[in-house]
């Protein structure tokens, strides 16, 4: 047996710690988007059981994402949750397209800043969302009347014995995260999400306390396939926004995961068409299922590189475990604390905020820490999807801006002709800086422009140039001498 699988113990043992990583994580996530518990861990046990066995990254662990909780949260506030299904199966669909087409490998082109932008922008409506939860109200539908509301909802819970009780658990629940970390190892072996729950469920049952717990529905009374109803939704043009955000955010999401990954194991890279392929296929049967989208999760997928995973059979065996506890435990779920859940997701959404990245980013390049905030602020202010093309518009204005570096130099010696020299970029941006340079010039002396060091000159350019010369020969009294190699 062991010489058949040489590194089955380590990946048992890594199984073990990602299933006990996930159920928290899995019901939190569901809960936070509107949707029931159970349909997490379908998420899960999909991620485990089919997107594990496929080739792609190999320790990489996928599931139901807190950076998705907020796009789901409106899809299924605007659509419904039996619509649900049919945008997930289209965007698993569209995965799949990309993969086949190797389009996997584009995502690395996309910038960094935006990437870091769009998890900060999530990270701030989650945190402001699931405060509410943590106290037991109802959070406003917009990322700014979240932040907007916080004083008021503050206030609020000062004057509720039942909301403060609630306020207690979800900060009881962070505070045993955060010192989780500072216990000696062999207690640190449980997962500190998993701790903060049990911690938490114990006191609120000791207590007595007046705070919600989970709806327990059971799993399959949850699994329901689309309907008729839900592909017709697919007429209304508002819907395949929803799709293209959930196919491109969670696509990017996964890719970005995997290249972290990488970094933290000396085994197989990641194949980024492939581990499309294995997304597209795992949201396409989420989709079917009618659960929540996936992606592939560092919180997990580092998990299971720390606890000493080998190989993809670690991640096919944590499905399996969430699978036996959503089966034959499902109503242990009734017993967890919405509070403590929600202190699970305010942690996770303060983690998504690049503090560190943001304070790099603005010593070395002020411009990518600028369009890492734009990014967030758009997505607060408006929304996910609309955010990040906000983010992808300015990457690419200033990508485009830089590319057009130009100098140019104007060489007047007293006598003969003045000499124009461009070297650089000559692109339509800085089109109006090279005309004012030119109009400037005396029309009644020889010109000479030259344009032999410059390295690109696009259309736009090329024929204002010209332009400019014939009119400055007809005004002038020798026709402007132009060298160029371009």
């Amino acid at each position: 047996m062991t010489t058949k699988y040489p590194y089955l113990r380590q990946d048992f043992l890594a199984s073990i710690v990602v299933f006990l990583v996930a159920v928290p994580l899995c019901v939190g996530v569901a809960v936070a988007s509107g949707v029931p518990a159970e349909l997490g861990l379908v998420t899960g046990i999909v991620g485990g059981l089919v997107t594990g066995f496929l080739p792609g990254s190999s320790l990489q662990v996928s599931g139901p994402a807190a950076g998705l909780t907020v796009l789901v949260f409106e899809a299924v506030s605007e659509f419904g949750v039996g619509t649900l299904g049919v945008i997930v199966l289209m965007a698993g669909l569209f995965q799949l397209a990309m993969g086949f087409f190797k389009i996997g490998r584009w995502f690395r082109a996309i910038s960094v800043s935006v990437v870091e932008g769009m998890l900060c922008g999530i990270g701030l409506v989650i945190i402001a969302g699931q405060i509410y939860a943590a106290a037991g109200l109802k959070a406003p539908q917009t990322g700014i009347g979240k932040i907007a509301g916080l004083p008021g909802a503050f206030a609020d819970a000062l004057g509720s014995s039942a909301a403060l009780a609630s306020l207690a658990i979800g900060a009881g629940t962070i505070a045993v995260i955060v010192l989780w970390k500072r216990l000696p190892k062999a207690v640190r072996s449980v997962p500190g999400a998993l701790a903060a729950v049990v911690l938490a469920t114990v006191a609120t049952l000791a207590l007595g306390l007046p705070v919600a717990t989970v709806e327990v529905e059971g799993l399959f009374g949850v699994v329901q396939l689309p309907g008729a109803d839900a592909f017709g939704e697919l007429a209304t043009p508002a819907i395949w926004g929803t799709i293209v955000a959930f196919t491109l955010i969670a696509s990017a999401e996964s890719l970005f995961s995997a290249a972290a990954v990488d970094r933290l194991h000396d085994g197989p890279r990641t194949e980024y068409d492939k581990e499309m392929v294995a997304q597209g296929v795992g949201n396409t049967v989420c989709g079917l299922l009618g659960a929540l989208p996936m992606t592939a999760v560092i919180v997990r997928s580092s998990a299971n590189v720390n606890a000493g995973a080998r190989t993809k059979a670690s991640r096919v065996l944590h499905g399996a475990w969430l699978l036996l506890f959503a089966a034959a435990l499902p109503s242990a779920l009734a017993l967890v604390p919405i509070p403590a859940l929600a202190g699970i997701l305010v942690h996770a959404g303060w983690k998504l905020i690049p503090f560190r990245q943001l304070t790099a980013l603005w010593r070395s390049h002020k411009g990518e820490a600028l369009i890492l905030v734009a990014t967030a602020v758009s997505i607060v202010a408006v929304n996910m999807f609309e955010g990040v093309l906000i983010g992808l518009a300015l990457s690419v204005v200033k990508t485009a801006w830089e590319a057009s570096h130009l100098k140019t130099e104007i060489v007047d010696k007293g006598a003969g002709p003045i000499q124009v020299h461009l070297t650089g970029n000559a692109t339509f941006l800085r089109l109006p800086k090279i005309l004012d340079s030119l109009e400037a010039l005396p029309k009644d002396r020889p010109l000479e422009l030259d344009l032999s060091g410059l390295h690109h000159l696009d259309h736009a350019c090329r024929t204002a140039l010209e332009n400019w010369a014939q009119r400055h020969s007809s005004a002038g009294t020798e026709p402007v001498r132009v060298t160029t190699a371009v």
